[in-house]
């Protein structure tokens, strides 16, 4: 029975469409970073990168080589828009990008890491077989169809995304509009809107309606009596976001996003004029099934129990951000810190305090005063540089941090030696302070 309902075929004109804004906007992200200067600032300028911890070996190509990174990468999206050696396109830009996201944390988002999952997901859907160079240089792969599983498997994702992130709003600081308030407070120059913005009435309707949003867009789109409302609250919904916290390509994609749930005849009268509209229906079981069926399952599988980590972590996710990366824990609090290093020549005892300004980027220096991870990281670069001078040395870090504007307390236990901690993944590391509440 499944089996017979994920592989039913049905109408493809909403995956070839997406699969061209996909490519669009893979494009222009990928271009952008160049000509804002976000490569420059980002991967160029600072001396070395906060990989993702595991992947240390992931650092920018030297000299102008980020430049012809990205340049390749905007290549790649061309080529999935127009459909030509899609597969291979897909998988390169997914590698690229991917590898692009795991080499530095300084400008984290959450979106980088959705593109990745839909870029994968991509790389096995068969977005190529109409209105591609793909389909014309050969006519055999040419078709009007595709497996059911292919909509839904990029529906579920969705629902997954923000499912998670309606969830995670619910905590006293999101519903007394407070974290809003202070998310606001940089956009009072905001030209028409900035003191808008700056109204409480404003930040209790967008902390109720981001809750809302999230967590019923999905099933409203679904459901045909409140499609077209929905529609319309997604336009709303992602332009205030884009205008507002300048998110690249993100809420573009997640417009293009809504072609999954519209009916198929709608998105070929209004896209693919000349295409046939499939209507047979039929049920074609592909060669591996189980193997198909088994990596649907994993995979999802992982998705939905990723972001759950957390809660088998000990301590405030909030506080300690053990567990808050790949969780869809999107925009949910802000955090200020005032944090000294200190390097401890192990042979003589001596102790000296460390410039951060002397070592990192302004950007790097929040997330080395602030984030636990990059701590971490930061205090055995510390040890490896001071060691490279023939000197064995203890890290000592005092850092006291502001969650949502609340008074600052201790997060890191300053009499424990940093660099000769291991980092642990899904455990709680003793070296972080509870938080008082």
């Amino acid at each position: 029975m499944l089996n017979n309902w994920l592989f039913k075929q049905i109408d493809n004109s909403a995956l070839i469409v997406f699969r061209i804004l996909f490519g669009a906007l893979c494009f222009l992200e990928t271009v952008g970073a160049i000509f804002t200067g976000w490569i420059k600032r980002t991967l160029i300028e600072p001396d070395f990168t906060f990989n993702f911890i595991g992947f240390e070996w992931l650092q920018p190509l030297p000299g102008d080589g980020m430049y012809y990174y990205y340049s390749l990468m905007g290549v790649f999206g061309l080529l999935i828009m127009v459909g030509y050696k899609y597969r291979f396109s897909m998988i390169c830009f997914t590698l690229l990008w991917t590898a692009s996201y795991l080499m530095q944390k300084a400008s984290y988002n959450n979106h980088y890491y959705l593109l990745i999952l839909i870029s994968s997901i991509m790389v096995f859907l068969p977005a190529h077989k109409y209105a591609s160079f793909d389909a014309k240089n050969h006519p055999e792969i040419k078709s009007s169809s595709m497996p059911q599983w292919c909509r839904w498997v990029i529906i579920l994702q969705l629902f997954i995304v923000y499912t998670y992130a309606s969830i995670a709003k619910l905590y006293p600081d999101w519903l007394d509009a407070s974290v809003i308030e202070s998310l606001m407070r940089g956009k009072a120059n905001y030209f028409l809107v900035g003191e808008l913005l700056q109204q409480k009435w404003v930040h209790y309707i967008l902390a109720y309606g981001g809750i809302l949003f999230d967590g019923l867009i999905v099933p409203l789109l679904l459901y045909k009596p409140t499609r077209k409302y929905a529609f319309a609250a997604s336009i709303v919904f992602h332009l205030f976001n884009s205008f507002v916290f300048q998110i690249g390509i993100f809420p573009y994609l997640s417009l293009a996003f809504t072609l999954f749930f519209f009916p198929s005849e709608v998105i070929q009268k209004l896209f693919l004029k000349k295409k046939n509209y499939y209507t047979n229906a039929e049920i074609r079981l592909p060669k591996y099934k189980n193997a198909w069926l088994a990596l649907f399952f994993i995979y999802f599988i992982i998705q939905i129990g990723l972001p759950l980590r957390h809660h088998f972590i000990e301590g405030d996710v909030l506080w300690t951000e053990e567990g808050h990366r790949l969780s869809w824990r999107m925009m949910l609090r802000t955090k200020t810190a005032r944090t000294k290093y200190w390097v401890e020549n192990k042979a003589n005892g001596s102790r000296s305090l460390i410039d951060l300004n002397a070592h990192l980027t302004k950007k790097q220096v929040r997330l080395a005063s602030s984030k636990p991870d990059v701590i971490w990281q930061f205090s055995q670069r510390l040890k490896e540089k001071f060691k490279a001078n023939g000197q064995d040395i203890r890290v000592f870090v005092d850092c006291h941090v502001s969650v949502n504007g609340k008074p600052y307390q201790r997060l890191i236990n300053p009499d424990i030696d940093l660099a000769n901690v291991p980092w642990l993944v899904f455990k709680h590391s003793p070296w972080l302070l509870p938080v008082n509440e």
